[in-house]
């Protein structure tokens, strides 16, 4: 990492420790104007950083938040993503082979299949047309990724040399393939530095870890018009994660039936009749469903949503539905950006669920959806990729 960027560590933290504090009392989505290029060809923009976490299909959701006010911080920064020397000796579910990638890369995708997070991370390769390998991850014993001290998903391994890059965080792992898939004459490991992992200790709540510029894209731009889109477009990428992915789980889990009805629907399409022994699927179905019907009521008062949370469900739609009306077909006009791909992801991960089919008929974010759908099916970014 440059000398100037490690100058400026003082500068994260205090920008950092603003937005842990701001929003712990408030949902919101901010966004900062970056600071001037230290490369010619990469921005690293400090920014405060909002308190996205990534959640599993089971209770991510839950366990991986708090409300507390975070005192006594202390920062510990890691600048490098972890690499491996060889690939985990992990059995690949299923591999997506692109005939027209022509990045050359080597990317594994470890994930529960409807995980809003990971279905982030799969819209964003999809409309890419990005070639991975595919590993389901057994949400409540997570064998598959022991080799990781990280033990959340989605994980994203990228060969680049000899060795493995492990990215951790769904916004940090789209904004990173973002930004080599515009200039490729960097390497993943040299973007990566642009987005440090920092840890915070919390006197109430223990260890808080976030990624520090995960919704940047790491380009210089000088054009005003263009600094103000991709504003835009960090402030919706940031609400998906902040805002519009806390009204599914209280949605899908609402009663017992639901969700039994929305964990079939899981084992279906992840295939776990094939991928895991028997007792693992029954254990994953009947006992998941039923510990997140309850963990859905705390979090529909932890969120304070509406009595009728389907009510909330479609408020968020509608205001996401309002502005994509405001630019055209999507929220990035003729063709969809980041944000588009965000808000898609985190909706294709209910969308077998009764509250999806209930979502299309009591909003009109039906067009809107099925277009970004069919833009992913066709690989329709894969000519901006090249």
């Amino acid at each position: 990492m440059s000398s100037a960027l490690r100058s400026r560590f003082p500068l994260i933290y205090k920008e950092f420790k603003h937005c842990m504090i701001s929003s712990c009392s408030r949902r919101c989505s901010s966004s900062v104007p970056g600071t001037q290029p230290q490369r010619s060809y990469l921005k690293p923009i400090i920014t405060s950083v909002g308190c996205g976490i990534v959640a599993g299909s089971l209770y991510a959701y839950y366990s991986s938040q708090t409300n507390n006010d975070p005192t006594n911080l202390n920062p510990a920064i890691v600048a490098n993503s972890p690499t491996l020397k060889s690939h985990p000796p992990i059995q690949i579910s299923r591999k997506i082979v692109i005939p027209n990638d022509t990045t050359g890369l080597e990317i594994t995708l470890f994930q529960y299949p409807t995980c809003p997070f990971c279905c982030k991370v799969r819209a964003f390769l999809d409309y890419h047309g990005l070639s991975y390998n595919v590993v389901e991850v057994n949400p409540v014993l997570r064998q598959q990724i022991k080799w990781s001290q990280y033990k959340k998903v989605p994980i994203l391994l990228i060969k680049d040399g000899d060795e493995y890059v492990q990215l951790n965080d769904s916004s940090m792992i789209i904004s990173t393939l973002s930004t080599y898939l515009k200039n490729r004459q960097t390497c993943i490991t040299e973007i990566t530095q642009y987005y440090p992992t920092m840890t915070l200790t919390e006197s109430d709540s223990g260890k808080k870890t976030d990624v520090v510029n995960k919704y940047h894209v790491m380009l210089a731009n000088t054009d005003q018009n263009q600094i103000d889109i991709d504003k835009d477009e960090r402030k919706w990428r940031k609400w998906a994660d902040e805002v519009l992915v806390h009204t599914l789980s209280p949605n899908v889990y609402r009663t017992k039936d639901e969700a039994l009805q929305a964990f079939q629907w899981f084992s279906e399409v992840g295939e776990w009749e094939r991928l895991f022994s028997r007792w693992e699927q029954v254990l994953v179905v009947y006992v998941g469903a039923y510990a997140m019907w309850m963990i859905g009521k705390k979090l529909k008062k932890r969120h304070n949503l509406k009595d009728n949370v389907r009510e909330s469900l479609y408020d968020e739609c509608r205001t996401w539905v309002k502005e994509v009306n405001k630019k055209g077909k999507f929220c990035g006009g003729s063709s969809p950006n980041l944000a588009d791909l965000a808000v898609y992801g985190v909706l294709s991960s209910i969308e077998g669920c009764q509250a999806f089919k209930e979502l299309l008929e009591n909003t009109k974010i039906g067009r809107w959806y099925n277009d970004m759908k069919q833009a992913c099916q066709n690989h329709s970014g894969i000519v901006l990729s090249r």
